[in-house]
């Protein structure tokens, strides 16, 4: 009896594990999926094949036919955040994906920064991270990883995956700012996390975009089909091809981008570029306009990467500025201010948990509606001249400004002839009042605008300043 049975569950397993009905790489066991939601989920079969697809959380079957190519897609409704449920697809052979938890799903995307692990790159390490590992178990935090693939054309399917469980092993390996962005989500909300990296180190934001997204960028060389890949992350829509467009659509609630460091010497074009991505990904998403939050890069001496450009615009406080700038240009959007974590000498900053919780912050205070705590950082509002003084006011002051203490030492004013100089600051309850000698008339104001400067202005409740400035001087 028990060897006919044993035959009969091998049978079995042979016949789910040679069905011919496949999901695309990003649905797998283990996978969140979003709450409340109509998510898609898309695949392939046999050419005019009819697919079944049953959801074990309602029992509700649907059917979709491949097309000639033998892809299909079907959009299945999600209850409220709980689980474990399975997937059942059939095409006349079964396949069943397991232990799916129905959440919050967030897509993670960027660069270095981004893709980080948790246990720091060689010799790079992250602040507390060996403890946030072995106490990372958690059965509620699911993470999936895009490979990286930098290709000419665009690809139906990324390279396979697994979500994984939060686990010390799994944490380990994954993003760092976006496993402490899910694990602060994790214990406010108490639901289900689902987190995708889709990051790729050194990658430019053109890199990210699609050939139509660049079209209105004339300067940016979209490569043609049989050119060759110079620079793996940095060649235009090569990583859209590879690793965004095949899981465009996956149901999120929203995004978190970190990338910015490779298009530093470019800043005026990014001001462009990014709201362009954004303003695509959301349409291409067809999911509205979804939450976009980003982290602002960290000060951090670029000088010392090739090919050793130094001063006027190869400063990075003007790509901080082109990003600052752009909240008032992507609707449904808020950056992370990180003014006070740079390293003068590591381009990936150590203290990634301040990081990825900021960006948390403002998912938890402006998607999910917690109040009562600060998740925004005061921003530059407007600049009024008073004689020899110029008064700067910031919007997100409700409790006012803050050096801790200290006095403030990266302001500078200038006047007419647009030379700055070192200028004295007070705080004078959400406004600063800034002066210098040299300047008998001020024209223009600039905050901490340097390449690398550890940020001595906060809000109240701890969160950083933005660098900043009034005026639109070409250095």
């Amino acid at each position: 009896m028990k060897l006919k049975l044993t035959i009969l569950l091998n049978l079995a397993c042979c016949i789910i594990a040679s069905a011919t009905v496949k999901t695309a790489s990003i649905f797998t066991d283990h996978m969140v999926l979003q709450q409340q939601s109509n998510v898609a989920i898309w695949g392939w079969a046999k050419a005019s094949t009819k697919v079944k697809i049953i959801t074990s959380w309602n029992k509700k079957s649907y059917s979709v036919t491949a097309d000639q190519n033998g892809k299909w897609k079907v959009n299945v409704a999600t209850p409220s955040a709980g689980g474990p449920y399975e997937l059942e697809l059939n095409d006349g052979e079964k396949l069943v994906l397991t232990d799916i938890l129905i959440g919050e799903v967030w897509f993670c995307g960027g660069q270095s920064n981004m893709e980080m692990p948790m246990k720091g790159f060689k010799s790079q390490p992250i602040i507390g991270s060996n403890e946030a590992i072995l106490k990372s178990a958690n059965k509620n935090i699911r993470l999936y990883t895009v490979p990286r693939s930098s290709i000419m054309e665009r690809q139906e399917n990324s390279k396979p995956s697994q979500w994984k469980i939060a686990a010390p092993e799994t944490v380990s390996n994954f993003s760092a700012t976006a496993y402490y962005f899910a694990s602060l989500l994790s214990e406010l909300l108490q639901v289900p996390i689902g987190v995708i990296n889709d990051s790729y180190g050194g990658s430019s934001i053109e890199a990210w975009m699609s050939p139509e997204d660049l079209k209105a960028f004339p300067e940016v060389k979209i490569p043609a089909k049989g050119d060759t890949i110079k620079e793996v992350s940095r060649t235009p829509t090569t990583l859209y091809n590879g690793m965004l467009y095949p899981v465009i659509g996956y149901g999120i609630k929203g995004a978190i981008w970190y990338q910015g460091e490779s298009n530093y010497e470019r800043a005026d074009r990014y001001e462009d570029l990014f709201p362009a991505m954004v303003s695509s990904w959301r349409k291409n998403w067809d999911n509205g306009e979804f939450p976009f939050y980003y982290a602002q890069i960290a000060p951090y001496n670029y000088a010392q990467l090739p090919p050793y450009y130094i001063g006027g615009k190869f400063n990075s406080a003007f790509l901080r500025d082109a990003q600052r700038k752009s909240l008032n240009k992507i609707p449904n959007s808020g950056m992370a201010v990180l003014m006070d974590i740079g390293e003068e000498k590591s381009i990936h900053p150590a203290n990634k948990k301040q990081g990825g919780e900021r960006l948390a912050y403002l998912a938890l205070a402006q998607t999910y509606g917690i109040k009562g705590f600060g998740a925004l950082s005061p921003n530059y509002e407007s600049l009024t001249i008073d004689k020899n003084k110029a008064v700067i006011k910031f919007q997100n002051v409700a409790n006012g400004l803050t050096a801790f203490g200290k006095e403030l030492s990266l302001f500078e004013v200038a006047g007419a002839d647009r030379k700055f100089y070192p200028a004295k600051a007070a705080i004078t309850g959400s406004s600063i009042t800034v002066s210098a000698e040299q300047v008998k008339t001020p024209v223009a104001v600039r905050y901490a605008f340097k390449d690398f400067v550890v940020g001595d202005l906060f809000g109240n409740d701890g969160l950083p300043v933005s660098s900043f400035r009034t005026d639109d001087w070409d250095n």
